[in-house]
């Protein structure tokens, strides 16, 4: 048989190949739909998704309004993948892959060109990914992707590199030995399944990053690196003003380049958690006085769960703060101080789901009866949680906040974008940790089933655990026991009278439901509407977010919160007070897009409210009436005095270099009080003080209020009577001046701490000489200057220290410089003998600074001064800062930045030879050494007089 083939007519041929063309366009207009991710209607953004030909992905966000731009590169390569004989590798790889390529070869290039174009870089290296990343001004985005690109496509790890790099990561681990974050953590690494990759070291040291002949260091990393990183393991984000055509041109040419190995992701099928070691509870000592419950459940993974996040909805039940609530119920007995419940570790294949509590002294000696109070909620969730109510709930607030979704700062985007690219397919990249698209109950009891007495790992943390023959963790020396817990006795009832308390949350009555925009233009400022009762209201309708929210400050500024450590103690404890009664009932506005804050400060008290502005006023409402009349309890008052003893004693436990520094913010600013001051107040002070001391404080009072948002005049006049009925009826108005800083006498003054780490602290305060825009400007540019090659100099090439910084250390529009360093090797002799002689060195790079080069650096300084906001709160803040320090013509930032336009090289070079090489005014601060003892130097310094204003 033939086969016959039918003619067509030639207008039949044209059809059908206009009909395949059109084909193929819709078809490729739909793949490329596809590609652009769902974004929330309140994102003027532009993006495109890539995925280049050695299978780079890629997502571009063109921002016309950015002043900024960003890159990061996710490459889903860990400390998981580090092999065994060479724990810390894949963090020493992210240290080497800084340090020098083949087109940009010196060391410290990229990061002088980032710092000295207004950008600022850095990276971290977690489990299964590490994230690389920048900001710098948008104009200067071409080259600096030209040589992030660089690193992953040809680094050079010089060998002279090694042996210092080696030396800086194992100051990063020496720095935070002491730590009981870290300390906790190796605990939790040693319990778990040692064929899991997860019960490895993961910083790495000296020893597990060994250089000798026999075993080089070297030949081990570019060999992790080439069997490791890969192209189509890293998702790339680039955010700038830029049109997206543009940001795609400066992708392409550069990291295509980036070889594709076709390597896969390291799948860790073990369970991180052996069965048989289950149920277990895990004893730790800590060093600080921290105490705490953390239930860990060994969970399936819920990465493909995305859309209906089970893990959420059952999160959100237990970790709830509600009335009638776990955490309620234990914190009205006085038992906890706060519990979180969320997903813990999810690798892919496996996860943990944990509930976090952290207890008081007298629920930490009753942790085994909160054990079965915990899996009694667990079973009402389990019982009556499962409700279609709820997950609406849930979800329509979810769909509300990704729809006023405002944006965070180009870095956090990219940072952000560069990770869930790993995660999502790229059409709900911008939705997803939003996006829950159904009532899943099936997966709800999948997750609770698994919240069994059978299938929990208890960790508790005590500073005196009593522990005996206790196991140590490798490298951190932590203590901790393990013994077998009996399922049994985790279901039989300890506190039934606390269980009879426990409840699930009723509808959450915060739901905004006018999501509308006021009329009437954004204001230029704040407009001073008049006082009521003394009260100064500021007002400014600001809706260029398109976001229907505000923010609404209140500062009761009183005499009685700074006459003494022991009045500063007092409002401590009464402001602890009024915020323990508010947490129950304000917990669901949290949920609803709503929150506040109740702090004291210097002055006073300050009473922030924000968030969607529909229910703002009942929010605010319910704070003034505690704030006019707190209910003191005395079990209330015990538990926080004791957490503020707690809080001050482990001051002795922070970082060598965070005591120097606060030793300085201590000894300048008037009205600040020194730890020990405080201690003698907080273990002397009395409940009958307190009470006596809340019905005075505010007898007398200095208020400003500040409304700033999606609010018309009339409703900030109502929220000031407001303030006024529930507040200031009764009072006296007084002013109370802001704090000043003390002068330092002209001569460098030193002062010795006596510290238990074996790090040595080190912070030298360089103060200038009056509070000015023109001499803040100096200061400023000077630090921007200096910063890089101070670390260049101090970290890299000497290797002192990890933690080594040069900064600004502005304090109250008082400008200075900080040189901070701590170090586990160097003496504070040696220290301040290499910062001497850096600084002697750099008078001449200083000196020859051409005009071009002191020109960028000011553009650098002023790009960060005069940074875009990206949203309301960060406006907000900036007025509120400006009413506080009577700048009312909120203007400072513009002022500062044309002070620092107008720097001269003359000028800079004087303030550089008085405040660095003379070191006039400065005061040096280090632990160990020949000082002043901290007692005898606090009692001069607290004697000097304030920094003049010019």
């Amino acid at each position: 048989m033939s086969t016959r083939i039918a003619r067509k007519h030639p207008m039949e041929s044209q059809m059908i190949r206009l009909f395949a063309l059109l084909t193929v366009l819709l078809f490729s207009t739909l793949t490329l739909a596809a590609q652009i991710p769902e974004k929330s209607p309140n994102d003027d953004n532009q993006y495109r998704f890539l995925e280049l030909e050695n299978g780079l992905k890629v997502i571009l966000v063109s921002d016309k309004e950015a002043d900024k731009a960003a890159a990061s590169m996710n490459v889903a390569v860990g400390s998981g993948d580090d092999p065994e004989d060479r724990e810390g590798l894949s963090h020493f790889l992210e240290h080497m892959l800084f340090l020098g390529t083949e087109k940009y070869p010196a060391p410290g290039e990229y990061q002088q060109f980032i710092k000295s174009h207004g950008g600022q870089h850095n990276a971290f290296t977690a489990f299964q990914d590490t994230n690389y990343f920048f900001d710098i001004q948008a104009e200067f985005l071409k080259p600096a992707l030209d040589r992030f690109a660089q690193q992953f496509a040809a680094p050079l790890f010089t060998a002279e590199l090694v042996d210092r790099e080696r030396n800086a990561v194992h100051s990063e681990f020496s720095a935070k030995q002491k730590e009981d974050g870290r300390r906790f953590y190796s605990v939790k690494k040693a319990v778990s399944n040692p064929e899991h990759a997860f019960s490895q070291f993961a910083v790495g040291n000296l020893t597990t990053l060994e250089n000798t002949d026999d075993n080089p260091l070297r030949p081990d990393l570019i060999e992790f690196w080439k069997q490791h990183y890969s192209a189509n393991l890293m998702s790339l984000a680039v955010y700038g003003p830029q049109p997206l055509d543009d940001l795609e041109a400066m992708v392409r040419g550069r990291f295509d380049t980036i070889e594709n190995r076709n390597l896969e992701p390291k799948r860790h099928m073990a369970s991180i958690y052996t069965p048989d070691a289950l149920p277990a509870k895990v004893t730790a000592e800590a060093l600080k006085d921290v105490r705490s419950l953390s239930l860990t459940f060994p969970i399936p993974s819920q990465e493909d769960n995305y859309r209906t996040k089970p893990a959420n909805y059952v999160a959100n039940l237990l970790g709830h703060e509600g009335p009638g609530s776990l955490f309620d119920v234990l914190k009205r007995a006085g038992l906890a101080e706060s519990l979180s419940a969320g997903l813990g570790m999810d690798t892919g294949e496996n996860a943990t789901l944990e509930i976090s509590i952290s207890l008081t002294p007298e629920g930490l000696s009753r942790h085994e009866e909160i054990l079965p109070l915990v899996f009694n909620y667990i079973e009402k969730i389990r019982q009556k949680g499962i409700s279609e109510q709820r997950f609406l709930e849930m979800q329509n607030l979810a769909r509300i906040d990704f729809r006023f979704r405002e944006q965070g700062s180009p870095l956090h985007e990219a940072m952000r974008l560069a990770s869930q690219l790993m995660d999502y397919p790229p059409e709900d990249l911008l939705r997803a940790p939003w996006l829950v698209e159904r009532y899943a109950p099936e997966q709800y009891r999948e997750i609770l089933n698994r919240l069994t007495p059978e299938n929990v790992l208890a960790f508790v943390l005590s500073p005196d655990p009593g522990l005996e023959n206790p196991n140590r963790t490798n490298w951190y020396e932590a203590a901790w026991t393990r013994e077998a817990l009996d399922p049994k006795a985790l279901t039989t009832p300890q506190l039934p009278e606390l269980a009879a308390q426990l409840q699930l949350p009723s509808t959450n009555p915060f739901v905004p439901e006018d999501l509308d925009m006021v009329p009437g233009p954004t204001m230029a400022k704040p407009l001073l509407l008049g006082s009521v009762q003394g009260m100064e209201i500021w007002f400014a309708r600001d809706t260029r977010f398109d976001t229907p929210k505000a923010n609404v400050f209140i500062s009761l500024r009183t005499p009685a919160a700074r006459a003494s450590a022991r009045s500063n103690v007092l409002t401590q404890l009464l402001v602890d007070s009024i915020n323990a009664n508010l947490n129950a009932w304000a917990y669901s506005a949290g949920l609803a897009g709503l929150d506040y804050s109740v702090y004291p400060h210097l002055r006073g008290i300050t009473v922030r409210v924000g968030g969607y502005n529909d229910k703002l006023h009942t929010l605010m409402n319910r704070i003034l009436l505690q704030v006019a009349s707190p209910e003191l309890t005395r079990q209330r008052f015990d538990i926080a005095r004791q957490n503020l003893i707690d809080s001050l004693q482990n001051k002795a436990k922070d970082r060598p270099v965070e005591q120097t520094s606060e030793f300085v913010q201590t000894s300048l600013i008037e009205g600040a009080w020194s730890t020990d001051d405080k201690l003698r107040a907080a273990r002397e002070v009395t409940f009958e003080e307190l009470l006596s001391f809340s019905e005075a404080a505010f007898s007398q009072v200095d208020p400003v209020m500040m409304a700033h948002g999606n609010l018309t005049e009339a409703s900030a006049l109502n929220l000031a009577w407001q303030i006024e009925a529930f507040v200031l009826r009764n009072t006296e108005n007084t002013r109370v001046e802001r704090s000043q800083v003390r002068q330092l006498p002209e001569r460098e003054t030193e002062v010795s701490l006596t510290v238990d780490h074996p790090d040595t602290g080190y912070t030298l305060y360089m103060q200038g000489d009056n509070t000015s825009f023109e001499e803040r400007a100096r200061f400023q540019l000077l630090a921007q200057i200096i910063s890089s090659p101070f670390y260049e100099e101090i970290r890299t090439t000497r290797q002192i220290g990890y933690i080594v910084y040069a900064t600004p250390y502005e304090m109250l529009e008082t400008p200075a410089l900080a040189f901070v360093v701590q170090s586990p090797s160097a003496s504070q002799t040696e220290i301040d003998q290499a910062v001497a002689a850096f600084s002697a060195e750099f008078a001449n790079t200083l000196a020859g600074l051409t005009d071009e080069r002191l020109n960028q650096e000011k553009q650098a300084v002023i790009s960060k001064l005069l940074e875009q906001d990206r949203q309301l709160g960060e406006i907000s803040s900036r007025y509120w800062r400006e009413i506080d320090r009577g700048a009312e013509r909120f203007d400072s930032r513009e002022r500062l930045a044309e002070a620092v336009k107008n720097v001269s090289l003359k000028t800079l070079l004087d303030t550089f030879r008085k405040a660095v090489l003379e070191r006039e005014q400065s005061l040096r601060v280090v632990t160990g050494g020949n000082g002043l003892q901290a007692d005898r130097a606090l009692g001069k310094l607290t004697e000097l007089p304030p920094v003049p204003a010019s």
